[in-house]
């Protein structure tokens, strides 16, 4: 926007600024009723991918029955001195009892074995050693488990309890050492804590019902009450509630702080009430307009997206400052001028930044949306969706609305002339540093500054890019909170403590977890169950595979369904021995006929790893068990070199995925997130940068000038990360286009302020003494509240809000201690060596 445009418009607004005002009040009443449109469910699981790999597994689920279709679990946790006596073993099972007749979680629950732990199997065994020997033993109802144990003596259930944890024992079904914690003795007839799975029926989506929810939070209330002395429930719907909880009451508490906060900034910057109410009710307005497009796209709230507000605060307290300083400028200089011709000269001289500001943090932020992070790329949208409705409010709306506010007052003898912060005083002082340094060691400076962030982009590559669920529930809240008033008093959390239980008590390293090795195409081919066997075969050498006694993978195929039912069926094993020419026991011809008996012969077993559309075959699975404490990036270069041996040379498309393949990508993917959007931001913006000095100023080189302090303050960001052993997550992945984002706001407000001050008449010091002393004013002011309104979110209870907070504040103070330290270096530099602008728009 040239200076021509800028004054036409802002002349046009100081015209008609009534009109301006009545529209975009209407607009904001309509924005405002798309956002009861936005679904307040707050989740804490926001790790969501549209990868290759998550889209094949739920390919996976939705075609074969891999066993936990449709289902989710929760986990009863038993802790006591003897959890496995009579007493707690039937206390359990009258608890399954009271669940399945509660009308909130019995219809929620699985139709076929709805729960299961230790009590269920040794009720099962001794029901199974009274039986007469006379056909398959029967499978016992819980009520007579239940009637069962009751009969039998403390001691006989412990001979039973004996004999159900034999170490050499062959337990069909359920292993019992896996309901148990890490610390039992195998053959004691004693344990200190045991868990009890209940399974729920949902409806496949990617999040829980709240009839799910529901059922689990009343699962929760039952355990307290029915079984006796340590016990929790840990489940999605118990995780996400108190995630909720957490974040809510951490809200009730920080925010009167952040406000609190925000009103000393900006009563010191404005020095008026009504100037603070206006930039307050402009700010109010922003977040209407983000709510309604968060309505209108259909975007619910995350924990990231939770961040976006305190972000568009920032941003408008920053716009507003800029406004403002700038209308109270223009009306003090040349005179007196009266509201709109001052509204008309400082709105002219700002737009151009506030455009330019706009368009640069909206593109640094609306960078993540290529992020294959479904939470990331939806934080990314909000964000600059909130950016562009700021410059409206704050580049349209709030002129208009201090315009007719002034009038008035001024209609009623009020004088609405004041100083604009930071041209005396101490704030003065502080922005005038860089002045300072510029004179006498820009080189040094610089220097300094570039070292500095070589050194944190290269400490960057260390950072941590692992996922751990326990690092995002909400911990205990401090002591100090503890002794505020009830109303602002958080509640107890023990989730994170129960997580960590879990986690150490019951992931033991024979725990296992599963990878699917997908094969899609032409899966009737004669070499295709070859190639499958080859590929298994290869992943018993592979350290994260789970072997068996004969030395082979623990894998079910086609292969295995093949060689199981053959055993089983000398039918079925005939017609495969026909098809098989080299005698291996793998079919290689007319693989389709083979398909077709495998589902008469084992329907069930044929539906775990074939599946058939309208009577065509279309995919094969291979489902290979592997060591659940296996480093995620172990399992996946190891599965998918299972999956390119069995792809090799063939028409086939194959693709290892599984939970701990989608894990490992979605880590990758956080490093790649910052690498990308810094990488796509930092272009465009510097080709913007570039475009918009030169078409103003005949000085192109000065878009690059403009960015090095904002790479410069990324560099020290990553490198504070690395030092404070903070991770990339989720939420701070997002750290690239915030440091930029907001960095090159306070630039270009530098740069343009600086070049327009320059001229026959005022050399290059005289230009930086006052943009530092008009606009490094509004940039302190606007790094004060801003980093103070995300630093309060250290405070919160949910970690992931402190982490975020915590390196936003220091993305924001680091932005501005580069635009107002190092950009004045590099200005006087720049002036020297490249000479005055060629054409300078005054």
């Amino acid at each position: 926007m040239s200076d021509g445009l800028a004054d036409r418009y802002a002349s046009a607004l100081a015209r008609y600024s009534r009109v301006v005002l009545a529209v975009l009040v209407v607009a904001t009443a309509l924005m405002g009723a798309s956002a009861g449109g936005v679904d307040g469910g707050l989740t804490i699981s926001s790790f969501g991918s549209d990868s290759e790999e998550a889209q094949k597994l739920d390919y996976v689920r939705e075609h074969f029955d891999t066993g936990d279709r449709n289902v989710t679990s929760m986990q009863v946790v038993v802790r006591g001195d003897d959890v496995l006596s009579k007493q707690s073993l039937l206390e359990t099972l009258r608890f399954q009892r009271a669940l399945r007749d509660d009308g909130t979680v019995g219809p929620t629950l699985r139709d076929r074995q709805p729960a299961v732990g230790v009590g269920n199997l040794v009720a099962t065994a001794a029901v199974h050693a009274d039986h007469d020997g006379q056909g398959p033993p029967p499978q016992p109802t819980l009520d007579e488990q239940i009637a069962e144990l009751e009969s039998l003596s403390a001691g006989e259930v412990e001979a039973v309890v004996a004999d159900v944890l034999d170490p050499d024992r062959e337990t069909p079904g359920v292993d019992p050492y896996t309901l148990l914690s890490t610390d039992y003795e195998p053959g004691s007839t004693s344990a200190d804590a045991r868990v009890v799975f209940v399974f729920q029926q949902t409806d496949g989506g990617d999040a829980l019902s709240d009839a799910v929810v529901d059922a689990q939070l009343e699962t929760r209330t039952l355990a307290e009450s029915r079984i006796a002395g340590d016990a929790f429930v840990f489940g999605q719907g118990v995780v996400d509630e108190e995630a909720g909880q957490a974040t809510g009451e951490s809200f009730a508490v920080i925010s009167p702080v952040a406000l609190l906060l925000i009103l000393v900034v900006l009563g010191v910057a404005y020095r008026d009430p009504v100037d603070v109410a206006l930039a307050l009710l402009g700010t109010l307005v922003t977040l209407v307009w983000m709510a309604g497009f968060m309505g209108w796209a259909g975007v619910g709230i995350t924990q990231i997206l939770i961040a976006v507000p305190f972000l568009l605060v920032g941003l408008s307290i920053d716009y507003a400052l800029h406004v403002v300083m700038r209308y109270r400028e223009a009306r003090q200089a040349d005179g007196d001028r009266p509201p709109r011709e001052g509204m008309r000269v400082g709105l002219a001289g700002v737009t151009v930044a506030l455009a330019a500001t706009t368009f640069t943090t909206a593109v640094g932020f609306l960078s993540n949306t290529v992020s294959p992070i479904q939470a990331i790329s939806d934080f990314g949208l909000v964000s600059a969706a909130g950016i562009l409705s700021a410059f409206v409010v704050f580049a349209v709306m709030l002129p208009a609305a201090k315009l007719e506010v002034d009038a008035l007052l001024e209609r009623f003898g009020r004088d609405r002339r004041q100083r604009a912060f930071g041209t005396s005083g101490a704030a003065s002082r502080v922005v005038g540093v860089g002045t300072t340094v510029a004179r006498r060691a820009p080189v040094a400076v610089l220097v300094v500054a570039l070292v500095a962030s070589a050194g944190g982009g290269y400490a960057a590559t260390d950072v941590d890019t692992s996922i751990d669920q326990v690092d995002f529930l909400p911990r205990d809240s401090p002591g100090w909170m503890d002794s505020l008033p009830e109303p602002l008093a958080p509640g107890e959390y023990t989730i994170r403590e129960d997580a960590v239980f879990l986690n150490d008590n019951f992931a033991q390293s024979r725990d296992r977890t599963t990878v699917h090795v997908l094969v899609e195409g032409p899966v009737t081919d004669p070499d295709t169950l070859e190639r499958v066997d080859a590929g298994t075969a290869e992943a018993a050498n592979a350290s994260s595979v789970v072997t068996l006694a004969n030395g082979r993978a623990d894998v079910d195929s086609p292969v295995t369904a093949i060689r199981a039912t053959a055993a089983e069926n000398e039918t079925f094993a005939a017609l495969v021995a026909e098809r098989d020419a080299d005698g291996d026991g793998v079919p290689d011809r007319d693989l389709a006929a083979v398909y077709d008996a495998l589902y008469r012969a084992a329907p069930d077993r044929a539906d775990d790893v074939v599946h058939r559309e309208d009577g065509e075959y279309e995919a094969v699975d291979a489902r290979i068990t592997v060591s659940a404490s296996a480093d995620t990036a172990t399992i996946t270069s190891e599965m998918r070199g299972v999956a390119a041996t069995v792809r090799d040379g063939s028409a086939l498309t194959v693709t290892a995925t599984g939970p701990p393949v989608v894990d490992e990508v979605v880590q990758s993917a956080l490093l790649r997130t910052l690498v990308e959007t810094f990488l796509l931001t930092l272009g465009v913006i510097l080709a913007f940068l570039t475009a918009l000095f030169y078409r103003r100023y005949d000085a192109p080189l000065l878009g690059a000038v403009t960015m090095v302090p904002v790479v410069a303050a990324l560099g020290w960001i990553l490198g504070a990360m690395y030092l404070l052993d903070i991770p990339f997550t989720t939420e701070t992945a997002v750290i690239a286009s915030i440091a930029i984002g907001l960095g090159v706001d306070y630039a270009i407000h530098v740069s343009e302020r600086f070049v327009h001050e320059l001229g026959p008449e005022n050399g290059v010091f005289d230009a930086l003494d006052a943009t530092v002393s008009g606009t490094g004013g509004a940039l302190l002011a606007s790094a004060a509240s801003t980093a103070g309104g995300f630093g309060v979110l250290v405070f919160a209870l949910v970690p992931s809000l402190r982490r975020f907070g915590a390196v936003t504040s220091a993305a924001i103070a680091f932005a501005f201690v580069a635009s107002v330290l190092v950009l004045p270096s590099l200005l006087s530099l720049w002036y020297r060596y490249a000479g005055a602008p060629a054409r300078l728009d005054r």
